[in-house]
């Protein structure tokens, strides 16, 4: 049985590989197609150009990564049926559990793959090919959350801009509210605030200070103010993709720091540190549905399970995609957000196992 197990294991890797280096370069083909007049228009260098088509390569490999597994496992398991090679397993007494194992251990290995594509190639690539898109691609279009910006800066302060400009680093209705003891001390607002880079300082237009007293309040007006303050500059500017780009622990710490500012993003980077460890998940589980489906041999061929094949993985992406702009759109948990796609298919492979068992 060692010689089938490493004959089914070798066609589930090389199969694998092979669907990723006939797609990779379909898509980069299709992506520089659509990118080659803003490139030349925009005199990329060369050597730029390289290192974002790898980016490119890493990003697109790891985001439909589910994908490619799942159709390069019915397509495989599909000729086993047609060559009636499952059937000759079956028949010498080999029980359908037992020939799945060898499937179990090829989807172990291209989980490890996942992890560590996830853990530390995925976010270095993310940040080379989103920096390079709104640097060439996206000019006019911001690459940051500047609208509505109400974070916690410390402990004892709060602050809120209803817009920034990143290109003149100025934002619109300023507000800074300090606490001690859970008492709210004074309160600083502005018309508009300006950060001034060669003195590292702030420059407040219609500035109001109010202390909050005992008995009465007392109220600092100017008409202009230069000042220090206990923030930085990127406090006002979150970048849209930033949990895309860290390593596993960078990222929980970045996490814990925007729900202790009170980002309005933080479901949304949850989303980013909860699918480096679902899809790993969903590897099993899609290659039990793949073979399942794809292990009888049917009526018109490898066409028809591919077809199963093709719809089931699109409601698969359908579901993750559903439920992902729920959590980031609404308080929809993240967690339940990711996991519920695998804990629906989950059961659906092991409805699927127990049929093809029979």
């Amino acid at each position: 049985m060692k010689i089938l197990d490493w004959y089914i294991l070798k066609r589930y890797l090389f199969t694998f590989f092979m669907m990723l280096l006939l797609f990779i370069p379909i898509g980069i083909t299709v992506h520089l197609a659509e990118k080659i007049g803003k490139i030349l228009e925009n005199e990329v260098p060369i050597n730029e150009v390289l290192i974002y088509f790898l980016d490119f390569t890493i990003y697109f490999a790891h985001l439909l990564f589910p994908l490619f597994l799942f159709l390069s496992v019915i397509w495989f398991t599909s000729k086993l049926a047609n060559n009636t090679e499952v059937i000759a397993f079956l028949s010498s007494g080999v029980s359908f559990t037992r020939f799945l194992r060898p499937y179990m251990i090829g989807a172990g290995i291209v989980a490890i793959l996942a992890i560590v594509l996830g853990l530390f190639l995925a976010p270095k690539a993310s940040e080379g090919f989103n920096d390079f898109s709104y640097k060439y691609f996206k000019r006019g279009k911001s690459a940051v959350e500047n609208t509505n910006v109400f974070r916690q800066i410390n402990d004892n302060e709060i602050i809120y801009v209803s817009n920034f400009d990143v290109k003149n680093n100025v934002g619109n209705n300023f507000t800074l509210e300090h606490f001690e003891d859970n008492k709210l001390k004074y309160k600083i607002t502005a018309n508009n605030i300006r950060y001034i880079e060669k003195d590292t300082l702030y420059r407040l237009t219609n500035y109001v200070k109010r202390d909050i007293g005992e008995h009465e309040d007392t109220l600092e007006i100017l008409r202009r103010k230069d000042t220090l303050l206990a923030f930085n500059v990127d406090d006002l500017i979150p970048v849209i993709y930033a949990a895309e780009t860290k390593m596993y622990g960078e990222l929980k710490d970045f996490i814990a720091k925007e729900e202790a500012r009170g980002s309005s993003n933080v479901g949304r980077f949850k989303l980013v540190l909860y699918r480096k460890w679902s899809l790993p998940v969903s590897v099993f589980i899609l290659t039990i549905i793949a073979v399942a489906v794809s292990s009888k041999k049917r009526r018109g061929g490898m066409g028809v399970n591919l077809a199963i094949g093709i719809c089931i993985a699109m409601v698969f992406v359908f579901f993750d995609k559903i439920f992902g702009v729920m959590a980031e759109q609404s308080d929809f948990n993240p967690i339940i957000a990711v996991w519920f796609p695998n804990i629906i298919f989950g059961i659906l492979a092991a409805y699927m196992l127990y049929n093809a068992k029979r």
